[in-house]
């Protein structure tokens, strides 16, 4: 198998970091998405959506979308388990899990995609309709992006993880995206300190520089 990822994109890294908890080493090919190499033919022939990360089995079968490369993974290697054990664990992990993405993920992106430069005609992403940004839904993102971090840190005032006792997929992208988050200047404030104390911990896993 061949992943097709960008190092600096919070999605790949998401994958990456799943893969370097379990062990795992892949070959992996890097797609340069401002430049617009995603939308080149020769990617475009390997996934027509043109989006990372890319997944490409040694049939030829591609999987994109990172929790479903994720989960194909987990499949292969249950373990160390990172999406759980039993219906009610499993449940609870992907109900953070999605809460991650869209309260956290989905704002910021937004704010990142109607406002970075390398963007301006291409705020939808892959092969999506080509768009001109949207300054009003990138202010709408940042608001998100902020109460989705003030969010997080009353969870782990509760929780030293993001979905329970243990480590999961949900603390990877809560991660991921409290450091996508940069890209568009929104950090935890002073006040936050569960969600700083929760961050220096999973940076110290070694599968977090992935």
């Amino acid at each position: 198998m061949k992943l097709y990822h960008m190092p600096a994109a919070p999605n790949p890294r998401r994958v990456r970091f799943f893969l370097a908890e379990k062990g795992l080493q892949v070959p992996m090919e890097e797609v340069d998405i401002p430049s617009g190499a995603n939308l080149a033919p020769a990617f475009l022939a390997i996934n027509p959506r043109g989006v990372l990360p890319t997944l490409q089995l040694d049939d030829g079968t591609v999987i994109d979308e990172s929790v479903a490369i994720c989960r194909y993974i987990e499949g292969l290697h249950p373990e160390p388990n990172l999406m759980g054990r039993d219906p009610l664990e499993c449940a609870t992990i992907e109900m953070w899990q999605r809460r991650m993405e869209f309260d956290g993920m989905l704002g910021i992106a937004a704010a990142f995609r109607n406002s970075a430069p390398a963007f301006a005609e291409r705020a939808n992403p892959g092969t999506a309709p080509r768009a001109a940004q949207i300054p009003e839904l990138a202010a709408r993102g940042l608001e998100q992006a902020r109460h989705w971090m003030a969010q997080l840190d009353r969870r782990l005032q509760e929780s030293p993880y993001v979905a329970g006792a243990r480590f999961t997929i949900a603390d990877i992208t809560a991660f991921v995206c409290v450091e996508f988050a940069k890209w568009v200047r929104v950090r935890a404030t002073e006040e936050q300190r569960a969600l700083a104390g929760w961050h220096a911990r999973i940076a110290s896993r070694p599968a977090a520089s992935a």
